[in-house]
């Protein structure tokens, strides 16, 4: 089966001769270059290994029977990193003989060969394109966009995505589920471990940084892990997303409790945690976050 990544991470067609782009037509290969001009006749221009190659507006964008391609899709194109498969070649008014492109192929192609074929639970590769209040898009292979709800990046409440993730980062995500129009949903807490297995990496006594998440009048939600936050005492000089240092006072798995002291609050630079991956590969078919003695259970169930 070809292998299908995301838009970036593709093999370059740059430096590839002519012989080799021919052998690409045969094989299906998607490949990738820089979309270098969107014409006047409504065409994105590329030059693969000194060979001139276009890609037709309708071939720029998989849509549904019932959608139109934006113009907006294609003319942000420009200038960035865009998968394709080449169709064949064709003589141009001057002559010339010129590759024919598709990024809309590269994608239909994706989606029956390898998206169309995971289940719920799948744990998949993917990059961050853009991010909106509610969630991250990522981009899941040839440029097929999916949703990271921001619930679904971590146990750990957070104010913002960006406060977890950010444009071009490569996560590994899994399948949550399907929308109604099929689109592929991701969640990203279900790989970075348990409570249990995330306390394991700490002990009382240490003193580690930490993120404050929450101000609340009982007291001040920190982050220590992306899937792990204890509670220190109220203080309402703290606010959301600041770092600190924090000594551990005490955990109780029973409880699911960690108990902090801040210990200095005028860490100078910014602080965000990355992924610690407890699973990398294969299908999640349940996972528990809670400890068993806990009251409170938090589970999937894919």
């Amino acid at each position: 089966m070809l292998e299908y990544r995301a838009e970036g991470l593709c093999r370059n067609a740059n430096h590839l001769r002519r012989e080799e782009l021919y052998h690409c037509i045969t094989t299906g290969e998607v490949l990738q270059s820089t979309a270098l001009a969107f014409d006047t006749e409504r065409r994105l221009r590329f030059e693969l290994g000194g060979q001139r190659a276009y890609m037709l507006f309708e071939e720029c964008v998989d849509v549904g029977p019932q959608e139109e391609i934006k113009d907006i899709a294609v003319l942000t194109r420009v200038g960035r990193p865009t998968c394709f498969v080449i169709t064949g070649t064709e003589v141009d008014e001057n002559g010339e003989e010129v590759f024919l492109l598709s990024r809309s192929l590269a994608q239909r192609l994706c989606r029956r060969q390898y998206l169309d074929t995971l289940e719920a639970g799948s744990v998949i590769p993917c990059t961050v394109t853009h991010i909106e209040n509610f969630g991250a898009f990522c981009d899941i292979g040839c440029g097929i966009a999916a949703l990271l709800p921001i619930d679904c990046l971590s146990v750990s409440r957070i104010s913002s995505p960006a406060d977890r993730v950010q444009v071009g980062q490569q996560l590994l995500c899994a399948i949550k589920n399907r929308d109604p129009q099929g689109r592929i949903v991701l969640t990203l807490r279900e790989l970075l471990g348990t409570w249990s297995e995330n306390a394991a990496c700490f002990a009382p006594g240490e003193t580690v940084v930490g993120i404050v998440r929450s101000v609340e009048d009982y007291g001040v939600f920190i982050e220590i892990a992306p899937n792990l936050a204890g509670l220190a005492e109220a203080d309402r000089s703290l606010h959301p997303g600041q770092a600190v240092s924090v000594y551990i006072k005490n955990i109780l798995p029973d409880k699911m409790k960690i108990k902090l002291v801040v210990v200095n609050k005028n860490l100078a630079q910014p602080l965000r945690f990355e992924p610690h991956y407890f699973v990398t590969r294969g299908r999640i078919k349940k996972w528990t976050y809670s400890t068993p003695q806990s009251r409170k259970q938090i589970e999937t169930v894919f």
